[in-house]
């Protein structure tokens, strides 16, 4: 549960610093040539994924269908 916890944290702050990126001018960009508005949408996905992992871990049911077909 650590390493959710973990990744969940990483990708919730890489997605506030690309946010924090997008918003400057583009000259003061830290790394002009990333595509900042890529890595959010990435990093959100992560965390997303990270959150239902978590929510999996904490409830002890999986995600998904919960009938057999």
């Amino acid at each position: 549960m650590g390493a959710t916890v973990a990744a969940l944290v990483i990708a919730v702050a890489l997605a506030a610093f690309a946010n924090w990126q997008m918003r400057r001018p583009f000259e003061r960009r830290w790394l002009p040539v990333v595509p900042w508005l890529g890595v959010q949408f990435l990093a959100v996905a992560v965390a997303l994924i990270m959150l239902a992992h978590l929510v999996s871990l904490l409830t002890g049911r999986p995600f998904g269908r919960n009938y057999a077909p």
